[in-house]
């Protein structure tokens, strides 16, 4: 793992679910800090397409990601064939975070991993209670 942790923004151009003041926000702060960061637009257009971009995004190290929900994006990077690692992934959550917060957590020198972890599963139909 690399030891400058890496910023990824990404503009949710195609879904539309992250409110549109919080993008444009934490964009435009993130572009006049001086701290370097990759931006994209659209995790998801590029899970579907699977985007080798995502591989080298996954396996560049440590980073923190403004997108949305963060087993939304475990899941885009792994249907991509590109698992991010738990322990040095962070996402912030454009959705429900205001800008103020994800930009205090992506500028902040330290990462809280927050992917979750193990195999998440389904209940066999018989596992299920009756109903």
């Amino acid at each position: 793992m690399s030891d400058k942790t890496r910023i990824l923004y990404c503009n949710c151009t195609y879904a539309q679910v992250v409110p549109k003041p919080v993008k444009e926000a934490v964009l435009r702060e993130l572009a006049q800090s001086d701290i370097g960061f990759e931006a994209v637009a659209d995790l998801c257009e590029m899970s579907a397409r699977r985007d080798p971009a995502l591989k080298r995004l996954a396996e560049g190290g440590a980073v923190k990601i403004a997108a949305c929900f963060p087993r939304a994006v475990k899941w885009l990077f792994s249907a991509a064939d590109a698992p991010l690692p738990c322990d040095s992934t962070q996402v912030l959550n454009m959705r429900v975070q205001s800008a103020q917060e994800v930009l205090a957590a992506a500028l902040s020198p330290g990462l809280e991993p927050n992917l979750p972890r193990g195999k998440e599963t389904r209940p066999a139909p018989s596992e299920l209670p009756a109903s």
